[in-house]
Parts: structure tokens; C-alpha cells; sequence
């Protein structure tokens, strides 16, 4: 039992025009920050302007993968084209790590020559400038790609976000080089903005990795299970094998939903459609579920409130609360070796 509700996206406009936005403010903050670092020779200022053409080239293809996964499902990608939103994610981490390291080398080869700053409140200045600016960016697109479901903008907002830090670590540096005459300080700010960015590629790659490997989302299987516990009517007797993923934006949900053994298929399909439908609307998603209908079993009298059973052998006793742990078994783990129901009540 099916139904499909993978509209037209009334957010894609949102989600465009944020990836454009984000792509022109990057690409002038860019411009400022190598302004400085021109002005200051600084290494601090350089790896600040070596994360921002990250940003740039990140943006750009932030930009494209959001056309495509914007795209409805075709023949060929029967699922949709959400999941090029976890290879745009991935692609930045790996951005990233690539800045990390050239950071670190530009840092190391200046402490070996010795490092020589110029010009510093100016560098500062510029800098703390496009620090703020990046906040309020990260900011904006960290928002809108929560409200709009898209892992693309909350991966670039958090690369923003982490851009102000450098920034604020940078500016940091001056100050101290400013304040004290020691102008390795410099570099050695630069070492440690770049661990720091090591460290957030990682974590988007890995987070990325989880999402192209259809990892367990457990936020979205515990809201379809509240959902489900929420909206069950009489004939719905229990719930298992449920799995789900996410492409983008969209849910695909399969699960096995046990009915009475006497309702027709008519019934059982028009009981699960409904079904289907008030958990979509509860959980507020953009997908799909899939119900496979399971036929109860007479052990099962004991959790089942349908009242004008007609092969009822056991009155009904209690109906405990679905969890994720039982919703999650297998039929095996279910209905145990020897088909007997091993997580309901009167066993």
C-alpha cells in the first residue's frame, strides 16, 4: 500500500535564491580578505582569504547541486536526485581539509623565513569587516536550510560560521602581534586556524558519508513512530520492520503494519492509505511511506481494540506505547522462531 507525496517543491525558489546570495557575498568577501593580506603579508590574513576561495568554489557548487536536487524522480532515479545534495556536502568537507593543509604549509614556510607584518590595524579592520559579514551569511543560510530541509545550505552556513571564527582568530593574532612585537605569533595563529578547519571538514565528510550510506536517522524515525502511536485507529494492530531514508529533502518509509485477518484487501488498503496520510501530515514531511499489511495472528487478540472482531479468541487487555526499538525489528525478531509475537501483551 502506497501513495506518493512528492509534490512540486514550493521552497526551491527560497533554496535558489539562498545559494546565489551566498555565492556574491563570498565571492566580495573574498576580495576584502585578500586586500588585507596584501596589505599585511600577514599568514593569519592569508589562510582567512585561502578559506574564503573555498567558499567560493564550495558555493558554486552548492548553486548546481541544488538544481539537480531540486529535480523530481524520473526512471532513471526513481528516489529523486536529493542525495547530490550529501556529494555537495562531501565536496566542501573535502574543500576544506584542502585549505587546512595549505594553510598549515603557508604557515610553517613562514615561520622557517621568518614572518614580517605590515600595516595591522588596517588588516584588522578589513578583516574583522568580513568576519561580521560572514556571520550574518552563515547565519542566514544555516536558518533557511533547516526550514527548507536542505543539507546543501546548512553544510555551506556552517562553513560561513566557521569562517567567522578564523576571522575573529585572526584579527586575535594581529592584536597580539600588535601588543607585543612577536611576529611569529602570526604563523602560529595560522597553524591552529587551520586544525580547526581540519577538524570541520571532517565532520562534514563524515556526516555527508552517513547520509550517502543511508545511515539511521533516529530524529525522523522517532517522529514517525510518535506519528504512528498518534494517529493509529482500530485495525491497526501493531507496527515493525519500519526503515527509512532520506533524498534531500524527501522521506521514503517502508514498513510492515499488522490488520486484522479478516478485512479484504479493499479494506486493508483503504485503512493503510488513510493511514498514510495522517502520519504524513503529523510528521510534516515531503516523501512517501510504503505498507506492507501483515495479517494478525491470534495472539495478537490481546493488543487489538478492533470491538466487532468476528474471530476474536482473547479480550483486549492494553495497547503499550510503539518504540523505536520494536518498531525497528525485523519480522524474525518480531514474531520470534516460532511466530509467536514477542512484543505485546496477553503473551
Amino acid at each position: 500500500m502506497s501513495s506518493n507525496h512528492v509534490p512540486k517543491d514550493p521552497q526551491a525558489a527560497v533554496r535558489l535564491r539562498a545559494g546565489v546570495i551566498s555565492l556574491v557575498v563570498g565571492t566580495a568577501l573574498l576580495g576584502a580578505k585578500y586586500g588585507a593580506y596584501l596589505l599585511t603579508g600577514s599568514a593569519a590574513v592569508l589562510s582567512d582569504a585561502l578559506e574564503s576561495i573555498v567558499n567560493v568554489v564550495a558555493a558554486v557548487f552548492a548553486l548546481g547541486s541544488l538544481v539537480f536536487a531540486g529535480k523530481p524522480a524520473d526512471r532513471d532515479h526513481p528516489y529523486g536526485h536529493g542525495k547530490m545534495e550529501y556529494f555537495s556536502a562531501a565536496f566542501e568537507g573535502g574543500l576544506i581539509a584542502f585549505a587546512a593543509v595549505a594553510i598549515a604549509w603557508y604557515a610553517v614556510a613562514d615561520l622557517l623565513r621568518g614572518p614580517q607584518v605590515g600595516e595591522i590595524a588596517v588588516g584588522a579592520l578589513i578583516t574583522l569587516a568580513a568576519g561580521a559579514a560572514n556571520a550574518a551569511l552563515g547565519w542566514y543560510l544555516v536558518s533557511t536550510g533547516r526550514r527548507v530541509q536542505s543539507l546543501v545550505l546548512v553544510a555551506d552556513g556552517q562553513h560561513v560560521l566557521s569562517d567567522f571564527w578564523t576571522s575573529l582568530g585572526v584579527v586575535g593574532g594581529l592584536v597580539l602581534v600588535r601588543l607585543t612585537g612577536i611576529t611569529w605569533l602570526d604563523p602560529a595563529v595560522a597553524l591552529a586556524l587551520a586544525a580547526n578547519l581540519a577538524v570541520t571538514g571532517f565532520k562534514l565528510v563524515r556526516h555527508a558519508a552517513g547520509g550517502l550510506l543511508d545511515e539511521e536517522d533516529t530524529v525522523l524515525l522517532t517522529r514517525l513512530v510518535t506519528a504512528f502511536d498518534e494517529q493509529r485507529t482500530r485495525g491497526i494492530i501493531r507496527l515493525h520492520r519500519l526503515r527509512a531514508m532520506r533524498s534531500g529533502r524527501f522521506a521514503h518509509v517502508d514498513a510492515h503494519l499488522i490488520v486484522p485477518e479478516h478485512w479484504t484487501v479493499e479494506q486493508a488498503h483503504e485503512a493503510t492509505d488513510a493511514f498514510e496520510e495522517r502520519v504524513i501530515a503529523a510528521c510534516a514531511i515531503d516523501g512517501e511511506i510504503v505498507f506492507h499489511t501483515d495479517p494478525c495472528r491470534r495472539r495478537l487478540c490481546p493488543a487489538c481494540d478492533l470491538t466487532d472482531c468476528p474471530i476474536r479468541q482473547a479480550p483486549f487487555a492494553d495497547r503499550p506505547p510503539l518504540t523505536v526499538d520494536e518498531a525497528c525489528l525485523t519480522d524474525e525478531a518480531f514474531w520470534g522462531p516460532r511466530g509467536f509475537p514477542l512484543h505485546v501483551p496477553g503473551r
